[in-house]
């Protein structure tokens, strides 16, 4: 297992998105971690006013890994009409020297049977293969564990790799919230590069109740049990970055979110060292 007192941690920019491309790599570099990911769903250009190569020598300049542009949606619907957007942010990856690009399946009402959402998945990783492996970059699959996604689970993203022989330029991003939501035991860490954490704290909601608008920093009052995934993960050979992704208003409010990140850090670390933790 990974020591946790040096637990790789990176910043998802949905944890801080009132903070520049360049301020996020900044923050992140102030709390020792390991790097950033950056997305295209902020209401702004990507960069902001900033050039992909800029950033991604101001992320150098800081220790920084970029380790994800975000993201393309529905990426598992009409595959081959997501060429092209995939293929502009592969390019985007490649000159801001980011490690790989986020596919986040279809949401809506009409869910399908999981054998079709397999079909699905597969069509569209044999479209996608070609670009990501002429650029050298990683395609992310992120299960949404939320009960209308059109890919809810990593035993079937697994499943669908290992028919295609598990190509390398595909991995799956753990989202600790979307893993709660599903009930599932799989944890996949050989195939996994990156773990997204957020927890939840309100008591109200049910877990089907539960949305992005929930999810906070992990603290002592999370209900998600993200520190017994981590265990589960870094157990199992994970030993990849934990990436803050916190989707909350008033995580969204903050003007500076490294102190409230350096306690979430410092809580998730002490945990670590404590006894182990039970059934992921």
């Amino acid at each position: 297992m990974a020591e946790p007192s040096m637990l790789p941690i990176a910043i998802n920019h949905m944890t801080a998105p009132g903070l520049t491309a360049r301020q996020l790599i900044g923050a992140a570099a102030q709390l020792d971690c390991v790097g950033v990911e950056l997305r295209n769903d902020l209401g702004r250009a990507l960069f902001e006013d900033e050039n992909a190569s800029s950033i991604g020598r101001a992320a150098a300049a800081n220790g920084q890994r970029i380790l994800a542009l975000a993201e393309v949606k529905a990426f598992n619907e009409n595959p081959a009409d997501k060429q092209e957007a995939v293929e502009a942010l592969v390019l985007t990856a490649a000159a801001c020297s980011a490690e790989g690009v986020v596919l986040i399946p279809r949401v809506a009402d009409d869910v399908m049977p999981r054998s079709a959402q397999r079909d699905a998945l597969r069509e569209a990783l044999a479209v996608l293969q070609p670009i990501l492996e002429e650029y050298g970059k990683k395609g992310l699959i992120e299960p949404l564990g939320f009960w209308n996604s059109s890919l809810r689970f990593k035993e079937d993203v697994v499943a669908v790799l290992d028919d295609l022989g598990r190509p390398e330029c595909f991995a799956i991003i753990h989202d600790t919230f979307h893993h709660f939501l599903t009930g599932a035991d799989e944890i996949c860490a050989e195939l996994t590069a990156i773990v997204h954490i957020s927890g939840v704290a309100d008591p109200a909601p049910s877990p089907s109740e539960m949305t992005d608008a929930h999810r906070v920093l992990v603290d002592a009052d999370d209900r998600l049990g993200n520190i017994d995934q981590l265990r589960a993960l870094y157990g199992a050979g994970y030993e990849g970055p934990a990436s803050f992704e916190a989707f909350a208003p008033k995580i969204h409010q903050m003007t500076d979110p490294t102190e409230a990140l350096s306690q979430s850090l410092a809580f998730i670390t002490s945990q670590l060292l404590g006894a182990p933790a039970g059934r992921a």
